[in-house]
């Protein structure tokens, strides 16, 4: 006990890391108990912290805030427009199509399963293919049942989908052009001398908004290389395909791995085993390969130094608590971790440090 009364009271001797925990833990039990009441703020605030760095470029141009302020809010509302009016309908109907055709693509997969006992005897037999396939069948039984069950609740999910619309642009409008009163009034709120918080947020700050604004665009870009290549050697819903491909790159390393698997069965279905298909899936492999190898280092630029190992643990416990929002934030919420820990015992140092 004694090993431990020391180790709380050395790690907590400084009032400033006093400060930072309290303000740790008031604000991951907010997200926990009022995450999903508060939504809309989070994604509001989320949305205008990347809008952010736009208003700060037209600043730093010597536009006045407000004025900066409008431009960029107009820029995103045409963008939402576009995505509800364009890119939505379009993503419709080829998931609509996808779904009727998705049991001819399941009979191709099938068939190619069930010549692999005769290709290779002796490591596939014929029962573990048809258990496979059984196997298959259950879980795309499951997935139907899942369908169903939202498209039953689909008048709440477009209630929720309408408030979203309306309430998110609106705080987004208003945390970009009250942000500085905002602020000020939360720092009213603070200790006088709130210093390592500061410290803490500002690595926070450079780190995470880099990630996030790189990520969006990667995103983009992904999507966009990828649709396009798709359209072009006349793959079947080359925009759905593309927007996977695109959001793959939200898991680092098991992403592209997963997405692997919807592009080669549908680009199996439509070609079999043909040139058109190995070409298609050799375009695929070189945009994983320019996104991993020149994309992300060119957008990223060691912004976030993190191990591959801890980005993996990030992503595993992250998305285990908040699912896809934990996945995408998985990094982000790494380096917040990661620069508490840098933060805290220099602090500690500093203050043992200090002349009585």
């Amino acid at each position: 006990m004694n090993i431990i009364s020391d180790w709380f009271q050395r790690i907590f001797s400084d009032r400033q890391a006093v400060v930072l925990a309290v303000l740790l833990i008031l604000g991951a039990a907010t997200i926990i108990v009022m995450g999903e009441m508060l939504a809309p703020v989070i994604a509001g605030v989320i949305i205008a912290y990347l809008l952010e760095g736009l208003v700060q470029i037209l600043i730093r141009q010597g536009m006045p805030r407000l004025p900066a302020v409008l431009i960029v809010f107009a820029v995103f509302s045409a963008f939402v427009l576009v995505v509800l009016f364009v890119l939505a309908p379009l993503l419709s109907r080829q998931m609509t199509q996808l779904v009727q055709q998705f049991p001819a693509i399941l009979a191709r997969g099938q068939e190619l399963l069930l010549q692999l006992p005769e290709m290779y005897p002796r490591f596939v037999t014929e029962a573990q293919v048809v258990d496979m396939i059984a196997t298959i069948r259950t879980e795309i039984g499951r997935i139907g049942q899942n369908v169903l069950s939202w498209s039953l609740a689909s008048v709440v999910g477009f209630i929720t989908i309408v408030v979203y619309l309306i309430l998110v642009p609106l705080l987004v409008f208003f945390f970009l052009k009250d942000k500085d009163r905002m602020l000020g009034w939360f720092h009213d709120f603070l200790p006088n001398d709130y210093s390592l918080t500061t410290q803490v947020w500002r690595e926070v700050d450079r780190q995470i908004g880099n990630y996030v604004r790189g990520k969006f665009w990667e995103i983009l870009i992904v999507w966009a290389a990828s649709f396009t290549t798709f359209a072009f050697l006349g793959l079947q819903f080359a925009m759905l395909i593309g927007l996977m491909v695109g959001l793959s790159v939200i898991i680092p390393y098991i992403g592209a791995a997963v997405v692997t698997l919807p592009v080669g069965m549908i680009a199996f279905s439509q070609w079999g085993w043909s040139a058109e298909f190995l070409w298609l899936m050799g375009a695929y492999a070189v945009i994983q390969a320019l996104d991993g190898n020149v994309l992300v280092p060119l957008i990223f630029s060691e912004a976030v130094d993190l191990h591959p190992v801890a980005i993996i643990v990030a992503v595993l416990v992250f998305g285990g608590i908040w699912g896809f929002w934990g996945v995408f934030f998985a990094i982000p919420l790494a380096t917040l971790v990661q620069a508490v820990l840098k933060a805290w015992p220099r602090s500690v140092l500093a203050h043992e440090a200090r002349p009585a």
